[in-house]
């Protein structure tokens, strides 16, 4: 029943496996499986660790093994309980008619771990755990939701435009949990019961480590898959994008200006439909007809340009029958080949595809990079799908339902390996969508297509925070959100100036949006064509100058404050190449042992020496600021605190409030 094979404990029962097996600093690797192999692939282990010598131990009662501070212990039954120095912090939860279930109702019939077989020879599976009172959980990647403390939540694992899923939590009794699998399903924090499930896979994966702190779990978990390179000070400042320039001429123009006024940009972005259709991945000539000369010209004024890319491949499209030959298509498994129909019936190309990957970049690298485009925007990265029914899509990995959700990381990956090949040094794209290790890919994700209200504003600093909890260190957001925001609506412009404002204190500084009113004209009205970047819509102005003389003056104000901080930036990108730590931290991520800073979610820590609290109501004159122990220097006033209080900070117009510590 129990064995100790190649430093690892095996248990055997009936047709189940057990596999645990240490797997870095403190951590344990628990694999199960119904067939003959354990699952051979590492998914998001990418990282090669130190080799660690665990101790085990098989008896009468079970079996343990011990990596450091982390300790497991498997009895007769097959049921697993971990112990961080000795006190147990997670064990399975299981109802059945054994030994385990003298405490609980063995009536129920509930495994710890259930296999339902699916057509093909997969499962569909659980994995339960009994709740702990009093925990609280964080990370697991991005939710529409304000929660930071995800105790309670139900979470889809499966990607989508502003949900991003990073299976990966942190708790607050000391320990982090990886459920190492790209399969769609559901994370459940329960009060009764936590339990992980996959739609579809071979077995059960995940990976376990204790630690002092979050700041400790983080770097182990960093360790074993991927931290991000240390970014260049080239991209701290200012990133000017709208929906959407549509010419080279406007580009430019924009571009003129912002030096005239004496605002340096670091970076200006081209959007969507700058190309005929999707999938042909080139610039429209009628309306870019020299992309050098442009870049050229943006590059003597020090600024970076960055192009959108989408996954898409349009039917119509240049590109789509030799696509289609290759085999490089995402399948549907019913009815006709197409995953989206956004402005065309498309596809997406299936990037789980060496090849394909290797044929994309080949592709951008003649059409954007060889005339001087220096980044790419990984737009649509889930892959978006017209329909979010992932039992209809196949890639040559395996169904959308079995690995769907590694996806992103592969399209990242396509222009990572072609950047590096090519020579690029410091790069930085931006993408819609991750999964676990993309930290190491050079990304920045945002929170994508968010509206522009209140909600979404509260609902952004969770996110962010919660990124880094998941491992991604480069987070950002459409300054102001994406939809509905008016640029004649007093309202809105209130809510852009908090969101700018606050944007500032994040790691990237982006304005961008989807504004109104739509009542552009399109430059193609040639009903013949139908289709490209003069044919489709356009935003209303996103400038800095597009909101009025005050608005422009707060956010060059907001400006100028990101330039002077960028020194300190350079300080904690470093921080987070060497040990995972995100840039946006949670206040217990820098207090742990503050009881006070486990329960603040509406502000936090950028760095370890900023406290921001960002202003998330409209019409407010003051908001409640807690302070931990120390002294606090207000950044605006200069007016130092002591810690170890709550405060009343004053929250005009022109500022949020901001604490150094000193």
């Amino acid at each position: 029943m129990f064995a100790v094979a190649d430093n690892a404990l095996v248990f055997k029962k009936g047709n189940e496996t057990v596999l645990i097996e240490p797997w870095g600093k403190d951590s344990l690797r628990v694999r199960t499986t119904l067939d003959r192999d354990i699952i051979d692939n590492d998914w998001g282990l990418t990282e090669k660790v130190e080799a660690c010598k665990a101790e085990m131990n098989v008896t009468e009662e079970g079996g343990w093994i011990t990596n450091g501070r982390l300790s497991a212990r498997v009895n007769n039954g097959g049921v697993i309980s971990f112990f961080r120095d000795g006190k147990r912090i997670l064990h399975e939860f299981k109802r059945f008619y054994d030994a385990d279930a003298t405490k609980h109702s063995c009536c129920l019939k509930i495994r710890n771990r259930q296999y339902y077989g699916l057509p093909g020879g997969h499962y569909q599976i659980f994995q339960r755990f009994e709740a702990n009172d009093g925990e609280k959980l964080y990370g697991m990647g991005q939710y529409a939701m304000p929660y930071l403390d995800l105790k309670g939540c139900c979470l889809e694992l499966a990607q989508k435009n502003s949900q991003i899923s990073i299976p990966f939590a942190v708790s607050s009794l000391g320990y982090g949990f990886l459920w190492n699998n790209p399969a769609v399903g559901h994370a459940a924090f329960n009060k009764n019961m936590t339990e992980w499930s996959a739609e579809s896979s071979t077995g059960v994966d995940y990976w376990i480590t204790a630690g002092e702190n979050p700041k400790d779990i983080i770097e182990k978990y960093t360790a074993v898959t991927g931290r991000a390179p240390v970014m260049s000070d080239e991209y701290y400042g200012f990133w000017q994008c709208k929906l959407r320039y549509r010419t080279q001429d406007e580009v430019l123009t924009v571009a003129r200006k912002y030096k005239e006024l004496g605002i340096h940009l670091d970076v200006i972005v081209i959007d969507f439909f700058h190309w005929p259709r999707q999938g042909d991945w080139c610039f429209d000539k009628t309306y870019w007809p020299d992309p050098k000369a442009m870049c050229d010209e943006l590059h003597a004024m020090g600024t970076k340009v960055m192009v959108s890319v989408w996954p898409n491949v349009d039917k119509k499209c240049t590109h789509w029958q030799e696509l289609a030959d290759k085999g490089f298509l995402v399948r549907a498994e019913q009815g006709s080949n197409q995953t989206y129909d956004f402005q065309g019936d498309c596809a997406a190309i299936d990037l789980t595809i060496p090849e394909a990957r290797e044929w994309l970049w080949d592709l951008c690298k003649k059409n954007y990079a060889d005339y001087g485009i220096d980044m790419f925007w990984l737009d649509n990265a889930e892959p978006d799908l017209f329909d979010a029914d992932f039992r209809n899509f196949r890639y040559q990995m395996g169904t959308a339902n079995e690995v769907t959700n590694i996806y992103p990381k592969y399209y990242s990956q396509t222009f990572y390996d072609g950047m590096k090949a090519a020579g690029y040094k410091n790069f930085v794209n931006l993408e819609r969508c991750c999964w676990v290790g993309s930290q190491k890919l050079n990304q920045v994700l945002w929170n994508g297509d968010v509206q522009s209200t209140w909600e979404c504003l509260r609902d952004s600093i969770s996110e962010g925070l919660n990124m880094g909890l998941a491992g991604i260190p480069w987070w950002t957001t459409d300054a102001g959100g994406f939809m509905w925001g008016n640029i004649h609506d007093p309202a809105f412009i209130e809510l852009l100036e908090r969101w700018f404002q606050w944007a500032v204190f994040t790691p990237i500084l982006r304005l961008h949006g989807d504004r109104d009113p739509h009542d552009i004209p399109p430059l193609d009205k040639d009903p013949e064509r139908g289709y490209g970047g003069g044919y489709l819509f356009t935003g209303a102005d996103n400038e800095i100058w597009s909101y009025g003389e005050k608005t422009q003056e707060i956010m060059t104000a907001a400006i100028r404050l990101r330039e002077s901080l960028k020194g300190y930036i350079c300080k904690v990108m470093k921080e987070a190449a060497k040990n995972g730590s995100p840039v946006m931290r949670t206040m217990f991520y820098e207090f742990p042992d503050d009881p006070n800073c486990w329960e603040v979610s509406d502000q936090y820590m950028f760095g370890s020496d900023y406290l921001v609290a960002p202003v998330l109501e409209a019409g407010i004159k003051n908001r409640s600021v807690y302070l931990p122990a120390g002294k606090w220097k207000d950044i605006r006033s200069g007016e130092v605190y002591d810690g170890g209080q709550l405060i009343s900070a004053a929250t005009p117009r022109e500022s949020i409030p901001v604490f150094q510590k000193v």
